[in-house]
């Protein structure tokens, strides 16, 4: 049993794999521009780190949203 070539996949699997991909572009996505559009002072560790982890799969991105930003100051 080896590698499934796309067309060998159901429209079903196709379907998933494109609805992760979204996905995962579009947390990379919200993740950067955040990055772009906060302070460093609101961010935990330096923005160059989360800008590299919002390259890795869903973990960076999550792990940004739920541990990498700090709370609004007032």
């Amino acid at each position: 049993m080896g590698r499934k070539r796309w067309r060998e996949l159901s429209r079903r699997q196709q379907a998933i794999i494109v609805a992760a991909a979204l996905v995962q572009e579009l947390l990379s996505a919200a993740t950067l521009l955040d990055l772009r559009r906060r302070p460093s002072t609101q961010v935990r560790g330096t923005k160059k780190l989360w800008v590299a982890a919002a390259f890795v799969n869903f973990v960076g991105p999550i792990a940004y949203f739920t541990i990498g930003r700090r709370g609004e100051q007032r």
